[in-house]
């Protein structure tokens, strides 16, 4: 089974704590903000930077890992620590912010409010800035996910994977795809379900999940970065119009549609294809970039 768990470090700010992890590789750093239940100690996605050979930096939102979720006491805020984070570990320009899933508000966020910093940005399977979640869900997430309960259902989840991962990919399918859960299993390849499985066991919520509920202010209009804003219509995490949104929202933005049947589009069939794309876009002067809306696909 694959092992996402990587050693991170803290750095402790005028303007609060932060966890990280830096992957030194090249010249162009990569900065990504991974979505809810996820932390900076696992490398969920990530393959595509690494192949790039791009220096990889992931900081723990707040309310996960051991970033409290005083550090920085708002999304705008935290990213001005993510930039003083920067400026300590000596990176004065970052080729990428990548936002995924609930990190893509802050992922955009970072690039609207820190455009001399940052050079381009990728959304994946993130969330924008319609209404999210459905009301039941939001409820749900403060039963379940809350401060006080969060450990007893990851705990739970956890000996899932572990003890019954049919029955744990089944449970956890329904909230991945708009697809039956039939049809998402069947689709999953055993070393995709191995991904899933391993990636179940490790997850934790903190008191990061409730906090990703609360508004923030829509920055759409602010970013002027090259973006490519890459999404599944069948997700069933975050609904495809979030990336439709998105993509008309932001001046420069280009939307490139998987055919992944979940809200992990890195475990869809074009991935490759759709890798190759963040490569050549990667590589590509920002300044030569002028895409807009465009047809979608990889």
């Amino acid at each position: 089974m694959p092992d996402f768990v990587r050693p991170t470090a803290v750095a402790c700010l005028p303007a609060g704590q932060v966890e990280y992890r830096l992957d030194r590789r090249g010249e162009a750093v990569v900065v990504v903000f991974h979505g809810g239940h996820v932390r900076a100690g696992l490398a969920l996605g990530e393959e595509v930077f690494a192949a790039a050979g791009c220096t990889l930096l992931a900081p723990s939102r707040p309310g996960y890992g051991r970033t409290p979720l005083s550090t920085g006491s708002s999304v705008e805020g935290y990213t001005d620590v993510v930039r003083a984070l920067c400026a300590d570990l000596g990176i004065t320009r970052v080729a990428a912010v990548v936002g995924v899933s609930g990190g893509g508000p802050t992922a955009a966020t970072m690039a609207a409010r820190h455009a001399d910093l940052v050079e381009r940005l990728i959304l994946i399977s993130a969330v924008g800035w319609l209404p999210f979640p459905d009301r039941w869900t939001r409820l749900g997430a403060h039963v379940g996910f809350a401060a006080g309960t969060e450990a007893v259902t990851w705990a739970g989840i956890h000996a899932l994977a572990r003890m019954a991962p049919d029955v744990c990919l089944r449970l956890m399918a329904r909230s991945l795809s708009t697809r039956p859960v039939g049809e998402v299993m069947a689709a999953l390849r055993a070393e995709d379900r191995d991904v899933l499985l391993a990636l179940f066991a490790r997850m934790r919520s903190g008191r990061g999940f409730v906090n990703d509920l609360r508004p923030t202010p829509d920055v759409t209009a602010r970013i002027d970065q090259p973006t490519l804003v890459i999404a599944t219509r069948t997700d069933g995490g975050v609904p495809f119009a979030h990336a439709q949104s998105l993509a008309s929202g932001i001046r420069n933005a280009q939307l490139v549609e998987s055919r992944s049947h979940t809200h992990f589009v890195w475990l869809g069939p074009d991935w490759p294809a759709i890798a190759e794309r963040i490569r050549l876009f990667l590589d590509t002067d920002p300044a030569a970039v002028v895409v807009g809306p465009a047809p979608s696909g990889a």
